[in-house]
C-alpha cells in the first residue's frame, strides 16, 4: 500500500537578529569575544552586565555604528554591513550600510534631537530624507507616533522645554517613524531622573505588547523581569549565561551573575 507523501511544512522564520562569533576590539581591548546570539521576531531580549562588559557595543555593532573584526550579523536574514562574494566577505559601501541601518531603529541613552527643530520636525526628517516619504505623510504618521507616546500637544515644542523623559519618548517616536524591523535601546532611562523613568518604560512595555522586537540594555531588573521573554547575561565581552528571567533574575547559575545582581538590586533598593 502506497503512503501519500506528508506534506511539506513550511521553512522556520529565520531569527530577525542572529549575531555569530562577534569580536570587536578597540586597539588592543577585547570588547566582544566572540558573541553568539539570536533574537527571535517579536521578541524581548534584555542585555544585563555591568559597565564595560560590551552590551553597548553589541547593538552598535547590530546596526554597523561600529564595525567588527570578526564573526557576522544577520537582521532579518539579511548580512549587515558586509556582502558575501565567491566564499569571502567584503565590507559594503557606506551608502548601503546606511540603507540597511534605516530599518534598525535605535534609541541611545543621551537623547540625540536636532536642538533647533521641533519634536515634530525631529520626527519627520528621517522619512523624508531618508525614506522618501511625503511631508504630508510623515507628518500624519509623527502626529500618530506623538499620541502614541503621550506627547500630542507637544508636537511644536523644542527640546529644551521639554524634561528628559519627554524627550526620550521623542526618540523613541523619531526611531518608530523609520517603521523599523528591530528596535535596538541602549540604556533608555539611565540620563533620566527617577521619577521620569517609568513614562518612558510604559512606552516600551506598550511596544513589546504590540509585538515589537526589540533588544534593550538595561540595569532596569524590574523591566527585564516584567517584560522580557529573554534576559542575557554579560560580562568580560562574552555571554555568561542568557534564559527565561525567572531563571536569570532570580535562580542564576554563574557567580557572577549572583555578583552584578546583588549589586544593582541594592543600589535601587528591591
Amino acid at each position: 500500500m502506497n503512503r501519500p507523501e506528508p506534506a511539506a511544512q513550511p521553512a522556520a522564520a529565520p531569527p530577525m537578529v542572529q549575531a555569530l562569533g562577534v569580536r570587536k576590539a578597540f586597539g588592543r581591548l577585547q570588547v566582544l569575544k566572540g558573541i553568539d546570539l539570536e533574537v527571535a521576531r517579536g521578541e524581548v531580549v534584555c542585555l544585563i552586565g555591568p559597565s564595560g562588559s560590551g552590551k553597548s557595543t553589541l547593538l552598535r555593532c547590530i546596526n554597523r555604528l561600529e564595525t567588527i573584526q570578526g564573526g557576522m550579523i544577520r537582521v532579518d536574514g539579511e548580512l549587515i554591513g558586509l556582502r558575501a562574494r565567491d566564499g569571502r566577505l567584503y565590507e559594503m559601501p557606506e551608502h548601503e550600510v546606511c540603507r540597511q541601518r534605516a530599518d534598525i531603529g535605535m534609541v541611545f541613552q543621551r537623547f540625540n534631537l536636532f536642538p533647533h527643530m521641533t519634536a515634530l520636525q525631529n520626527i519627520v526628517e528621517a522619512p523624508i530624507r531618508v525614506r522618501g516619504h511625503s511631508p504630508a505623510q510623515a507628518r500624519e504618521r509623527a502626529l500618530q507616533l506623538l499620541e502614541r507616546v503621550g506627547l500630542s500637544s507637544k508636537a511644536d515644542a523644542y527640546p529644551g522645554q521639554l524634561s528628559g523623559g519627554q524627550q526620550q519618548r521623542i526618540a523613541i517616536a523619531r526611531a518608530l517613524a523609520m517603521q523599523p524591523k528591530v528596535m535596538l535601546f541602549d540604556e533608555p532611562t539611565s540620563a533620566l531622573d527617577p521619577e521620569l523613568v517609568d513614562e518612558v518604560l510604559r512606552v516600551m512595555r506598550d511596544l513589546a505588547a504590540d509585538g515589537m522586537t526589540m533588544v534593550v540594555v538595561t540595569h532596569e531588573i524590574n523591566f527585564a523581569r516584567d517584560v522580557g521573554q529573554r534576559v542575557v547575561f554579560m560580562d568580560g565581552g562574552v555571554v555568561v549565561e542568557q534564559g527565561c528571567p525567572r531563571d536569570i533574575l532570580v535562580r542564576p547559575a554563574h557567580e557572577r551573575t549572583r555578583g552584578f545582581l546583588a549589586r544593582v538590586l541594592g543600589t535601587q533598593g528591591r
